[in-house]
């Protein structure tokens, strides 16, 4: 994060790695995405949950795929082809996958709100909080409870 030369919190920035699911904003913080690739193929996983896609080789190293859209039970029109962020938990590489990749953003602190009560508190968990943009409120997601869940 970077704090104006006044030290003034309000200029305090972080930087988040912008996506859509459907027609929600989401993004997870930058300097935890490893790279961001292309439809890759796919190797399916017997008995894996639903929201695994399957196991994706990228170059050489055994990537889990996990499907945003699956996890949180997003319906309607879904592209044909799915873009993958890889992000490291520990030892292990997970792709996350999602509808479409957005900028990368330079979004202020002081526009963070805590995860509003409605949400479901099965999707609810997986959120850490929502910034406001403009017109539009951009969901944060927590990778540090994404990836431990029972792949």
């Amino acid at each position: 994060m970077d704090t104006a030369q006044t030290g003034n919190l309000s200029s305090e920035v972080v930087q988040l790695c912008g996506f859509k699911i459907g027609g929600g904003f989401y993004a997870v913080p930058v300097l935890e995405v490893q790279e961001v690739v292309k439809p890759q193929i796919l190797t399916t996983v017997p008995l894996a949950p639903d929201y695994i896609d399957g196991l994706i080789n990228l170059r050489g190293q055994v990537v889990t795929a996990i499907n945003l859209r699956k996890l949180f039970h997003i319906t309607g029109n879904a592209p044909e082809e799915f873009m993958n962020i890889i992000v490291r938990n520990e030892d292990s590489l997970y792709s996350l996958v999602v509808d479409e990749i957005m900028d990368v953003m330079d979004v202020e602190v002081k526009t963070f709100e805590d995860t509003p009560d409605a949400l479901d508190k099965e999707i609810k968990k997986y959120i850490k909080g929502v910034y406001k943009l403009e017109g539009k409120l951009l969901v944060l997601l927590s990778l540090e409870k994404l990836l431990n869940i029972e792949v």
